[in-house]
């Protein structure tokens, strides 16, 4: 599960939503999926897709470093077999030892330098991420709200909720009206045709993963 789904799952979790107070009459009850409303609103889409962009480049930047890590570890490798030859002088061969020391400093250096930008750029990529998605969730929890005033709910239970058992919170409702498709619509009423969600995509993007942390 990436990154990206366990906030989602986290964020989805609790989320209940409650209009007016009851009245003494028949109470009027709505459901929605909000995880159906954040994984289809185009500004999710276009989030992963930047995310991914992101991730992209930092494994990039990452392989480039691994390349000049790797050139030393062949050069340290040509250097021992040539120390271990014993057709070379010992003088040489110190030359040559003093050589694979400063390589293999070098490389050691190189690593930890390439550990530390992996985690400080995959954090703070996450970070963002994380503030982004909090955004999204919160202009849709909005358009909720403003649907259970405009069409008079006493309450709108989000039907995608579980709780901390994976059990969902809302088991049965009875007249329940589903206000999902209409929110929808709305939320992606202005959304270029580019940002439409693509099901291959989002699922390669799912499936794909997230930044290495080690290499």
């Amino acid at each position: 599960m990436t990154l990206f789904r366990r906030f989602l799952s986290m964020a989805l979790a609790a989320s209940l939503f409650t209009t007016a107070n009851a009245q003494e009459s028949d109470l009027k009850i709505a459901t929605v999926d909000m995880q159906e409303l954040f994984k289809q609103y185009y500004r999710t889409n276009e989030a992963q897709k930047q995310i991914n962009v992101e991730r992209a480049r930092i494994q990039k930047d990452n392989n480039t470093r691994l390349g000049r890590i790797r050139e030393l570890e062949t050069n340290l490798s040509n250097l021992k077999k040539q120390i271990e030859d014993p057709s070379i002088n010992d003088t040489k061969k110190q030359s040559l030892f003093k050589d694979w020391q400063m390589q293999q400093q070098e490389g050691i250096a190189l690593d930890r330098e390439r550990r530390e930008f992996l985690q400080r750029r995959n954090q703070a990529l996450n970070e963002k991420m994380v503030q982004r998605m909090k955004g999204i969730l919160e202009e849709i929890r909005k358009l909720v709200e403003e649907q259970a005033k405009t069409g008079d709910y006493d309450y709108v239970f989000d039907k995608s909720g579980l709780s901390t058992s994976q059990v969902p919170f809302l088991l049965y409702t009875k007249d329940a009206t589903d206000i999902t498709a209409g929110l929808l619509k709305d939320l992606n009423k202005d959304a270029p045709a580019e940002s439409a969600p693509a099901e291959d995509e989002e699922e390669a993007a799912e499936a794909a993963p997230e930044a290495p942390q080690g290499e």
